[in-house]
């Protein structure tokens, strides 16, 4: 007597398209997940470097307590946290913030370190303050490079959440785990999908913002062009 097998499809679209509540609320949580850590990264990221940018002698302590942060091991991470803060978005939000804060300090430093001295001087004479020259000079001046390490943390966020499902917190990393927990290609080839999606649009839309918040750079190509 001959048994005949039969291989599972790779990937069962049907299955998704019963599972669309599912995945409609793992991609928004996947996504609030991803803009908390960048946001609060950045809020936390930004008056340090500029205290740093403007106290050379800080800028070494700070890069080196938020790169020790950014070599810890996700999982290893997140074990640590849970004792504390136990299974929750303060968890998951805990570790994907640390390891936003290296690449934003890194780029916002060298954004304003980029301002040339020359503009300085010339908003100084002007009778700026200190405040004004760092809103109305340094900051537009610096912007692009501070939206290229936005770009970079918000990619390099938008893979990390998917290991926080290990936490029951993984927005599209739920998928993945469940997948692999059943052997089941269809979730892992959509998890890893999507969140691969997300952190392409994420990235096109943020270069537009970059694209958009330098405009003079826009008319110096348009001038090297003519």
């Amino acid at each position: 007597m001959t048994v005949a097998l039969v291989a599972e499809p790779l990937f069962e679209l049907r299955w998704v398209l019963d599972h669309l509540g599912d995945v409609g609320q793992r991609l928004t949580e996947h996504i609030v997940l991803t803009g908390l850590a960048v946001g609060i990264g950045l809020a936390i990221s930004f008056p340090l470097a500029v205290l740093a940018h403007r106290h050379r002698r800080l800028y070494a302590p700070v890069t080196w307590v938020t790169g020790l942060l950014y070599t810890i091991p996700s999982l290893a991470l997140f074990a640590l946290l849970v004792p504390i803060t136990h299974i929750s978005t303060t968890t998951a939000e805990i570790g994907l913030v640390s390891y936003t804060l290296l690449i934003l300090i890194r780029n916002i430093v060298a954004g304003l370190d980029g301002v040339p001295a020359d503009v300085k001087e010339a908003a100084q004479g002007m009778g700026y303050t200190d405040r004004q020259i760092l809103w109305r000079v340094e900051l537009p001046l610096a912007m692009p490079a501070i939206v290229a390490g936005i770009r970079i943390a918000t990619v390099t966020t938008i893979g990390l959440v998917t290991v926080t499902a290990l936490i029951g917190k993984g927005g599209l990393g739920y998928f993945i785990l469940l997948g692999l927990r059943r052997f089941f290609s269809t979730a892992i080839i959509l998890g890893a999908g999507l969140s691969v999606v997300l952190a392409v649009i994420a990235d096109a839309l943020l270069l537009g913002l970059q694209w958009l918040l330098a405009p003079w750079r826009r008319a110096a190509r348009r001038r090297a062009v003519a």
